[in-house]
């Protein structure tokens, strides 16, 4: 069974109808997304199979030349930025607690489904106005820097000390967060830096990416707290939090416990799959875009996601991603699944995994 082109990636378009759902409606339909996405998923995936078939070179080729699935991604842009105005307006007036705090979990998940995953597979891309919609994304999020850290830092240094979004043995989620998101900003700065003075360019040039990233962040936030209150701007912070929480909870569930070995010569031995989580879960695959075949992105981080394989080699995880991050929310039940199956792949594959992460 694989994802047909005409049916699996519209699952998402169900994720923005339900979000629109969410910021509309009253009582516990704003909670539709949510509920949809950590409920009702995860649940359907331990029924539905997942599928490791992988499509032919014949079948590849195709996909990489219909406009559909660049088309599938493109419009989530205004999309997200649709909702992103609905949300501002949404929060207005009287609204009980249960009410404002669904629709502050409904865009926040369109912030990380969305405004960070859509912007993980542009970012990728080596189009220009594809990196500006990837960008355009990530401004909803709040999380710009992620263009530069993810493509520049994380799939250099991915399963090494160096990589903050490279989750430990061991670590918890909660503490993984802190690390990962100050660490990762901070990363994307030095990265910065070091390109412009490779340039001959003072760190602070006009050219510096971060720079264009902190004022283009801070201008949409006093956008909001002109156009509505300091409330307002208050509460799509938030939202866009959840979204980073997300994101990092991804990068948790992606690579725990996964750590590069070295060769003889003390550097890391280059990326494969097996140095990535994966899940072939059908309805999580088809939501994320493809997010959850990890390995091969990292294995090939320039394959667009409609063609991303199957490795037997790969790490599987038990469920698809909805049900990792849910599981990751609780350290006690995540260790006593997971520490076992790291064990085991530390154990097979002493040439390729360093058990000391």
């Amino acid at each position: 069974m694989q994802l047909k082109k005409d049916v699996g990636y519209l699952l998402a378009y169900i994720s923005i109808g339900l979000g629109i759902v969410g910021l509309t409606c009253d009582g516990w339909f704003t909670w539709a997304l949510p509920i949809y996405a950590f409920v009702l998923i995860p649940g359907f995936e331990f029924l539905i199979p997942s599928s490791e078939e992988n499509f032919s070179k014949t079948e590849e080729q195709k996909r990489l030349h219909s406009k559909w699935y660049d088309w599938m991604i493109y419009l989530i842009v205004p999309f997200q930025w649709g909702l992103l105005v609905l949300f501002l307006f949404s929060i207005q007036g009287e609204l009980s607690l249960n009410e404002l705090m669904g629709r502050i979990f409904t865009f926040g998940i369109a912030c990380g489904v969305f405004g960070i995953n859509v912007a993980h597979e542009l970012g990728h891309r080596t189009k220009k106005h594809e990196q500006w919609m990837s960008k355009a994304l990530l401004l909803t999020s709040q999380y710009m820097h992620f263009f530069i850290e993810h493509n520049r830092g994380h799939h250099k240094h991915i399963g090494t000390d160096i990589d903050p979004a490279s989750s430990r043995y061991g670590e918890g989620v909660y503490q993984f967060w802190i690390r990962s998101i100050f660490r990762g900003y901070f990363s994307a700065w030095s990265l910065e830096f070091y390109k412009l003075e490779k340039k001959g360019l003072q760190k602070f040039h006009w050219r510096n990416e971060m720079v264009f990233y902190f004022l283009g962040q801070s201008a949409l936030l006093w956008s909001i707290f002109i156009v509505f209150d300091w409330q307002t701007m208050l509460l799509y912070w938030a939202s866009a939090m959840i979204g980073i929480l997300l994101l990092e909870t991804v990068n948790y569930i992606e690579h725990y416990g996964l750590k590069r070995s070295k060769t003889e010569a003390g550097s890391f031995k280059k990326v494969l799959p097996i140095h990535s989580w994966n899940s072939n879960h059908l309805l999580g695959r088809g939501i994320l875009f493809e997010l959850s075949r990890h390995s091969d992105h990292h294995y090939r981080a320039n394959r667009k996601y409609q063609i991303l394989r199957h490795f037997n080699e790969s790490p599987q995880m038990p469920t698809g991603y909805p049900g990792m991050i849910v599981l990751a929310l609780f350290p006690p039940l995540w260790f006593w699944v997971m520490n076992p199956k790291v064990k085991k792949i530390q154990a097979e594959n002493k040439e390729f995994i360093d058990a000391s992460f």
